[in-house]
């Protein structure tokens, strides 16, 4: 296996001192591992930033000229080269350098950023707001695998209900099928992305859902119930909440409450106990539940009134055979059934 150290012993050999300690610092190759700027090199050793940036050129134009001679370095950067054409062009930063890492021990992104600074085999893409970090081979490789990603949210969008359904990978083979991509490079391409994502239910969809990525604490409560698919103690969703790591803040049962009062997605159901309207929970107190069924089902004796309620609300057989009674509302015909008092 070859070693990063001795590789880059010897590619430093015929630097001068100040260079060498540039380039290390510039880099990140010290122990720190984190790379300095112009500005801090610079006040580090009295002189100006553009000083710095002279002493910088000047090293990598030497490494330069020693990296594409030396036979380590070429091995490193062709087997680099040509997993990202095997994979399609494209290869997220920590799968590139856990394989360049299978036969260079100690190589780091720092290392490789030197040599690909100096080389210009391939090339880094930094993260930014819609990639996570990769290495890609060159610009038509990064076209390619952006115009894919763009083609795939954009069907996704029109298939919202379907994917989180559970026909993700479904719909992709279909997409593949059409678009003649290999499955090998179409994850790669994919997995770069930010607009995709998966939640803690391995759910795939699109990041911008908040079925994939819930922001806010409705979000979240909508999620567990979805997922839950029965009624929820609100204490129990805010539990659910934390134990599913569905947000980095931890959730408390007072906030969670709230929310679920002010959002008409959510149902009271019972005493703390909600369900998801969309589900076919309906509002009410127990005398409008019971007016909604009789109105709904006709005359129905008590024991039917209390099985059909039971079906979509949690009130106690007591409760329902209390508001009954009410006259004003509700007739006892001679059968024993109920209905609706007609005005």
């Amino acid at each position: 296996m070859l070693q990063v150290s001795k590789i880059f012993d010897s590619l430093f050999e015929g630097l001068n001192p100040r260079q060498k300690e540039v380039i290390t610092g510039r880099f990140g190759l010290d122990r720190a591992g984190k790379p300095q700027t112009l500005a801090a090199l610079g006040s580090h050793y009295g002189v100006t930033r553009e000083r710095i940036r002279q002493i910088e050129a000047l090293g990598l134009e030497f490494l330069k000229k020693k990296i594409v001679v030396h036979p380590a370095c070429a091995e490193v950067l062709e087997k680099g080269k040509k997993y990202l054409k095997d994979s399609g062009g494209i290869a997220g930063k920590e799968v590139l350098l856990d394989y360049i890492g299978s036969f260079v021990q100690g190589l780091t992104d720092n290392h490789l950023a030197l040599l690909l600074e100096a080389s210009g085999t391939f090339h880094f893409y930094p993260e930014d707001k819609y990639f996570k970090p990769f290495y890609y081979l060159d610009k038509p490789s990064f076209r390619i695998a952006s115009a894919f990603i763009n083609q795939w949210v954009s069907f996704l969008n029109g298939k919202k209900e379907q994917v989180l359904a559970g026909s993700y990978e479904d719909h992709l083979e279909q997409f593949l099928k059409r678009k003649g991509v290999p499955k090998v490079q179409a994850v790669n391409f994919l997995s770069i992305s930010k607009r995709i994502s998966t939640n803690p239910y391995n759910d795939m969809g699109l990041a911008e859902w908040p079925e994939i990525m819930p922001r806010t604490i409705r979000d979240r409560i909508y999620l567990v119930l979805k997922k839950r698919d029965k009624p929820f103690h609100f204490r129990a969703i805010a539990r659910t909440i934390n134990e599913d790591k569905l947000g980095k803040r931890l959730a408390s049962a007072p906030t969670v409450h709230n929310e679920l009062i002010k959002d008409n997605r959510f149902v009271l159901v019972g005493r703390g106990i909600y369900a998801l309207a969309e589900r076919g929970y309906e509002p009410g107190t127990a005398r409008e539940v019971i007016h909604r069924i009789l109105k709904k089902q006709g005359p129905l004796r008590p024991r039917e009134i209390i099985l059909a309620i039971q079906k979509e609300r949690f009130f106690k057989p007591n409760t329902i055979l209390v508001n009954l009674q009410n006259k004003s509302f509700f007739e006892r015909l001679p059968d024993g059934n109920y209905r609706v008092r007609e005005a």
